[in-house]
């Protein structure tokens, strides 16, 4: 039978043999909206990385109004912003062509037909996946996942997620 000091070490993530591994703080990095695709997950027309998130944050702005803080912060910036970088387009269009699909009660062929007529014909579409997983593996990024998982209660797990696109599926609750 395992002694107190190992369970309350397994509750508590602290590092002792057979400790589970820390979990995000509930509330800690704000709240989540598990709905959104993983960041792994291409788009179907596309094969770009991160655009069904960017696509769904759109969404969930014509739903509800805004999205909440924890992702408000970062909408249209961040990584929604590298993704347009790299297609050489401003963000506020692919917002205003989902919101005007939405409202319009059209469907997502026609939304990503226009998103196609937006973007450059050719996507580069493995050059950006590359870059993409790869965000958070500089020695600047490594800083900023230990300091985005030390806010979150989970120090222990910066061997393990290792990228900006881990960070959000580990917030998201698709990483254990």
């Amino acid at each position: 039978m395992p002694s107190a000091r190992t369970l309350a070490g397994a509750r508590s993530g602290s590092g002792f043999v057979g400790a589970m591994p820390s979990t995000p703080v509930p509330g800690s990095s704000g709240e989540i909206l598990t709905a959104l695709p993983s960041p792994y997950m291409p788009h179907s027309a596309t094969g770009l990385l991160h655009l069904p998130r960017f696509l769904a944050k759109c969404a969930y702005v014509h739903a509800h109004g805004a999205l909440p803080a924890s992702y408000a912060k970062n909408y249209k910036r961040g990584m929604d912003k590298f993704l347009c970088l790299h297609l050489g387009i401003e963000p506020a269009a692919v917002e205003a062509i989902v919101l005007e699909c939405l409202a319009a009660g059209l469907d997502d062929a026609e939304r990503d037909r226009r998103l196609l007529a937006l973007f450059p014909a050719d996507l580069r579409a493995a050059k950006w996946n590359r870059s993409y997983v790869q965000k958070g593996m500089t020695v600047a990024g490594r800083d900023f996942l230990k300091t985005a998982l030390t806010n979150m209660g989970c120090a222990d797990r910066a061997e393990e997620i290792i990228s900006v696109a881990d960070l959000m599926d580990f917030d998201e609750r698709r990483i254990e």
